[in-house]
């Protein structure tokens, strides 16, 4: 374990910078104007593995981004460690509201952080975690400690629902052939009590479209006489909850898992301050489904989400104006046997018939994908478990997790192996928003705990 601290401190600014100058590419897949910018990020990626010591890396093509392919074999007859990650990046908007540039990556001090934190887009999710499974193998390599056979799968497409991943995968299941899959795009409850993630919930992106006249009109001279777009969408949206904040559409609940209440007592142990929590997001109260706590809105329940609503005119000054249209982008986080695909046809069902006869609603699908839960007494929960508890001197805690990483549940499907979610990143990390940021202390920690998680994986696999 000194050796591990030693190697990480002696190579601390060089860790750092290599990550910030990895930062500095706007690796924005869901925009093409930045499509240049993920093929060189990917170039890094391939670069990055090289140099630490894989045998073999290329760039594999897909219909989209480009899968990073790397690996060491130090003997077929040992255990294989997949490791995923990804490399593109959200959109950085609104960029008025970064206090320093996205892509221009500076480390602050804040309460959380002392240490400081680098602040950029991606830091946290995923690349400053994707690296530090790259650094973790370069000690590894250089120190002669691998104890297994290793594989790496980076790509490119993670924030736009990895549709090109499902396609590598399933055509390339020999050359993916491993014991555990290794996932660093999740977090943990703190700095001092680590945890590991062991439930996702699934996703259901779409878009929604309002159509009232067939141009824009003259609030004046047509106002209260057709109907408005945007008006109609609001209130077709609002319609989506009842007064418990239940969603209302038809059959949406009917394949939810109901915890027991011995389950959801065991989630009520892991550490959590409600006023630390307010604190945190300024606000002066939570909000969501009856019946359930903030833990487990936000981990055991399914949702409904706009992320974005836009129609008429949004510039400066006055235009008294009735859009043709109003559009609206919704999410949908599903827990474990809810199916994405049959849940967003039922939203499509569902909200194209609220509409009132005097607008046209157009529902388009975007992506999504399962949810996910992993056995607790798996060799790759162990091995994590006895990894976190050596670097951070508590065990670490099972928790489930509120986000999404929809190609987990495809891993299994195809590839027939368990994935262990080892996170590193903090809740207050402002992933997917303005001002992300990754704690140098988690960075640096988590290339000192993934070659643990290496060494009892392949102890414990004997």
């Amino acid at each position: 374990m000194e050796n591990i601290r030693h190697y990480v401190r002696e190579n601390k600014e060089r860790f750092i910078n290599e990550l910030i100058e990895l930062l500095r590419i706007p690796s924005v897949s869901a925009d093409s104007a930045y499509a240049h910018d993920v093929i060189m990020t990917a170039e890094a990626v391939k670069v990055s593995l090289e140099k630490a010591g894989c045998d073999f890396v290329e760039l594999c093509e897909t219909p989209g981004y480009p899968i990073v392919y790397g690996e060491k074999i130090i003997d077929p007859t040992l255990p294989t460690v997949l490791v995923y990650g990804h490399y593109d990046v959200q959109p950085a908007d609104p960029i008025e509201l970064w206090t320093s540039p996205p892509f221009e990556p500076v480390i602050k001090t804040t309460e959380i952080h002392p240490e400081g934190a680098i602040f950029a887009r991606g830091a946290c999710d995923d690349k400053g975690q994707m690296y530090m499974h790259v650094k973790a193998f370069e000690y590894m390599i250089a120190n002669n400690c691998l104890p297994c056979n290793v594989k790496f799968m980076i790509e490119g497409e993670e924030e736009v629902g990895s549709k090109s991943l499902g396609w590598f995968v399933e055509r390339n299941q020999e050359k993916l052939a491993n014991d555990v899959i290794l996932i660093s795009d999740t977090g943990m409850i703190s700095n001092t009590q680590p945890s590991i993630t062991t439930g996702l919930r699934g996703l259901s992106y779409v878009e929604v479209e309002v159509t009232g006249p067939n141009r824009d009109l003259h609030s004046g001279l047509y106002g209260g006489a057709v109907a408005n777009p945007i008006n109609v969408l609001t209130k077709m949206i609002a319609s989506l909850h009842d007064e418990n904040n239940h969603i209302t559409i038809p059959g949406f609940y009917d394949k939810v898992e109901e915890l027991s209440a011995a389950e959801r007592a065991e989630m009520a142990k892991a550490p959590f301050s409600l006023e630390n929590y307010k604190r945190a997001l300024n606000i002066d109260d939570v909000y969501g489904e009856a019946g359930y706590v903030t833990n487990e809105r936000n981990s055991i329940r399914p949702t409904l989400d706009v992320n974005g609503i836009w129609g008429g005119y949004t510039g400066e000054g006055a235009k008294t104006v009735i859009a043709s249209k109003a559009y609206a982008k919704i999410s949908m986080r599903l827990v474990p046997n809810q199916d994405w695909e049959e849940i967003t046809e039922l939203f499509k069902k569902h909200f194209e018939s609220i509409a009132p006869a005097a607008v046209k609603v157009k529902v388009t699908p975007h992506h999504g994908g399962q949810g996910y839960v992993t056995p607790i007494d798996s060799i790759g929960y162990r091995a994590a478990n006895q990894a976190y508890t050596e670097t951070f001197g508590v065990p670490a805690i099972p928790v489930r997790s509120g986000g999404s990483i929809p190609i987990v549940a495809l891993f299994e499907k195809e590839l027939k192996s368990k994935t262990i979610l080892m996170g590193f990143g903090l809740d207050s990390d402002a992933i997917h928003s303005p001002d992300e940021h990754f704690g140098v202390f988690n960075y640096l920690k988590g290339i000192e705990t993934i070659p643990l998680f290496y060494k009892y994986f392949a102890e414990m696999s004997k």
